[in-house]
């Protein structure tokens, strides 16, 4: 009875040999799937962290710009080497050369600065073979990509009236207005210059009696240095 019960387990004929094959072929697709399915599981995770890895190829962030040439250029007007003749008081006057950075021509209406309550726009010109100082009518005219110098003796920025000395070094503030209605701002630094001895006050003579002060009104060269 007990060896017919065994026969139909499977261990009769081949005894031992039967029962480890059975036992072989239950197990092993079992091992077999498992592995399968780790092979699978690594391939999958590397499947899924491969793109992560790889370089980006999206565009960079935006970053602040920096100003263009187009938008330097857009400054219309600027000043090189900007000066104030030295005064202890009265009179004094502003130079230095404008620099039109336009294809088109730019003007100079009026001039404004802290260290005077009125500024104006003057020229030096021949009358009657006299050399006199007058308010320049319709501004100062930079020609397009041009310069125009201000200089003693010639077209400057007139300061009357001011309101502290200036001193050698001094910085002084000015605002220049065009006849567009924008505004130019530099620093004009103060400078000893007696020149010629120019006679600053418009409508004098700048010839050869201008060194009087009795009547021809303060000398810049004198006065004021």
């Amino acid at each position: 009875m007990s060896a017919r019960r065994i026969n139909r387990a499977g261990t009769s004929r081949h005894g031992v040999t039967r029962v480890t094959h059975a036992g072989i072929r239950r197990t092993a697709p079992a091992g077999v799937l498992l592995a399968a399915v780790m092979v699978l599981g690594g391939c999958g995770s590397e499947g899924s962290t491969a793109p992560a890895a790889a370089p980006s190829t999206a565009a960079p962030a935006a970053t602040p710009s920096t100003p263009s040439t187009a938008a330097v250029a857009a400054v219309a007007l600027t000043i090189t080497d900007p000066w104030v003749k030295t005064a202890k008081k009265g009179m004094s006057a502003a130079f230095g050369t404008l620099v039109n950075n336009t294809d088109a021509e730019v003007t100079v209406v009026s001039g404004a600065s802290p260290l005077s309550p009125k500024i104006e726009l003057h020229e030096v010109v021949d009358s009657k073979g006299k050399m006199i100082m007058r308010p320049k009518e319709g501004g100062i005219v930079i020609p397009a990509r041009g310069t125009h110098l201000l200089q003693p003796g010639g077209d400057h920025i007139m300061l009357m009236g001011i309101t502290e000395a200036v001193k050698p070094g001094a910085q002084i503030p000015f605002t220049l207005t065009l006849k567009d209605g924008k505004t130019v701002e530099f620093t004009a630094v103060g400078k000893d210059f007696a020149g010629g001895k120019e006679d600053y006050r418009p409508g004098m003579d700048m010839g050869d009696g201008h060194g009087d002060k009795g009547d021809k009104g303060m000398d810049m060269g004198e006065s004021n240095g």
